[in-house]
């Protein structure tokens, strides 16, 4: 039996994109540690996007939704550069110079720098609970990063901070870009070319690509297209499927639940246990995104009771006499 999605309420449809969101990303963090061993990051990041492009074209043909509209080129090529080529590198290189507790805190701001951005950019409001629930989503994700820490060596350098820091600011100025190029174009045109323009700029990285892939181990060149597949082609489209519905900051809160997610699958496929710290840090994530998404009770009037209020008498009216 055949399921349309039309008989699904768009707020289930969305909360499930998100929800592959999440957890498509999460595992990302699993197989970039594979992969990362093997390959460069601007190899890496270019085989990603090559794999992932692949997979988007034939998408894209196959549902006949042609060339984007003129008005969601510049928000393509602004995302596609900066987010799915700039962010991949950057992140790629910067995970190789700290721990990846100290990534991991470093990227999570990501999220405020977008609703800081869509407020001044878009217009978008900045709502009490949002705010409340990004701050105890971040100091989940200190928490996550501090108990990650704990297990290293805690080396950090300097130009790996920075590398992270501006992975989390290309997230979220290619974020920005999206949202309004949403509006001309579906979200399947969106992430297709944005990878494309992605995949174009990392072009630079062929010669190194070609001279790794033989020496690669094949779980490494594995886990390489994985990452194209799922937590690139896949997820950014029901990314951008979310993104379309919902405000960009409201969006952004969400990928706090990324560490927590993390840490659930690194204890169910890789038998790492987490420490009590870890797991109190990815209680708050959730907590935090909980409440981010939450809304305000509207406090409304009991029924019946407009009915059982007593009318005002109209005024007497004056009698001439």
């Amino acid at each position: 039996m055949k399921i349309s999605t039309r008989a699904l309420s768009p707020g289930l449809l969305t909360g499930g994109a998100v929800c592959c969101t999440v957890f498509a990303w999460a595992s990302a963090f699993v197989s970039i540690r594979s992969a990362g061993a093997a390959y460069s990051p601007g190899a890496l990041a270019l085989g990603r996007l090559l794999a992932a492009s692949l997979v988007l074209a034939v998408f894209l043909l196959l549902r006949r939704e042609g060339l984007p509209p003129r008005g969601a080129r510049r928000g393509i090529l602004v995302s596609g550069l900066v987010w799915f080529g700039g962010y991949t590198v950057a992140l790629n290189w910067g995970e190789r110079l700290v721990d990846a507790g100290t990534a991991s805190l470093l990227v999570n701001t990501g999220p405020i720098l977008m609703a800081l951005l869509a407020a001044r950019l878009l217009g978008e409001a900045l709502p009490p609970r949002l705010l409340t629930g990004s701050a105890v989503s971040f100091a989940g994700a200190v928490v996550v990063s501090l108990s990650m820490s704990s297990g290293s060596d805690g080396s950090t350098s300097v130009v790996g901070v920075a590398l992270c820091l501006l992975a989390a600011v290309a997230y979220a100025t290619g974020v920005i870009a999206q949202k309004p190029a949403l509006s001309f174009g579906s979200p399947l045109q969106i992430t297709t070319f944005s990878c494309l323009a992605g995949t174009a700029a990392c072009l630079p990285f062929t010669g190194r690509l070609l001279a790794e892939i033989p020496r690669a181990p094949l779980s490494a060149t594995l886990n390489m297209v994985y990452l194209g597949v799922v937590p690139t082609a896949l997820a950014f489209t029901t990314w951008t499927y979310a993104l379309a519905r919902m405000p960009a900051a409201r969006l952004g809160a969400t990928t706090y639940a990324v560490p927590a997610v993390v840490v659930l699958l690194s204890w169910a496929l890789l038998g790492e246990v987490p420490a009590w710290l870890t797991l109190l840090g990815g209680l708050l994530c959730l907590t935090g995104v909980a409440v981010s998404r939450s809304r305000p009770r509207t406090r409304s009037a009991p029924e019946g009771a407009a009915a059982a209020r007593p009318t005002p008498a109209a005024p007497a009216r004056p009698v001439n006499r």
